[in-house]
């Protein structure tokens, strides 16, 4: 086991890290990683941290080494977090017009087949009915 990892914090830190962790427009991880912090520098041990917020024990040591390098701004978790969508608005638009245009009736096979050939959006039939049905559109046209 390697040695101790413990962080010492001065009056305005712990003072700073109790008020983001009170604070209501931080994200919940943020106020996690702010808890581990004050957590530590009160004498808990790492294991104890871990266990308390139901945490890997690399993670409560992850929170203090970014801690040390990057200090207030390490307890943010860095922008473009997730997967980014593979669709525009503009392709959702272009299948809303098809479907009211076109009097062919599609599925959502049929569909996700028009977007691959047409527009080089790959998208699976379920997560294109999915995100259609959000939009509150379906996939046959009505006659007028």
């Amino acid at each position: 086991m390697g040695c101790r990892l413990r962080i010492f914090l001065t009056e305005e830190e712990k003072q700073t890290l109790e008020e983001l962790r009170r604070a209501k427009e931080v994200p919940q991880r943020t106020k996690d990683r702010a808890q581990v912090l004050l957590l530590n520098a009160r004498g808990l041990k790492n294991e104890q941290i871990a266990q308390g917020l139901n945490w890997a024990i690399s993670t409560v040591r992850q929170t203090l080494h970014r801690w040390d390098k990057m200090g207030l701004a390490g307890l943010w978790d860095a922008p473009g977090r997730g997967g980014k969508p593979r669709y525009s608005e503009s392709d959702l638009v272009y299948l809303e017009n098809c479907l009211a245009q076109e009097p062919q009736t599609y599925n959502s096979k049929q569909l996700a087949k028009k977007l691959a050939s047409e527009r080089q959006v790959n998208l699976s039939p379920d997560r294109l009915r999915r995100v259609l049905k959000k939009r509150g559109k379906r996939f046959e046209n009505t006659p007028t």
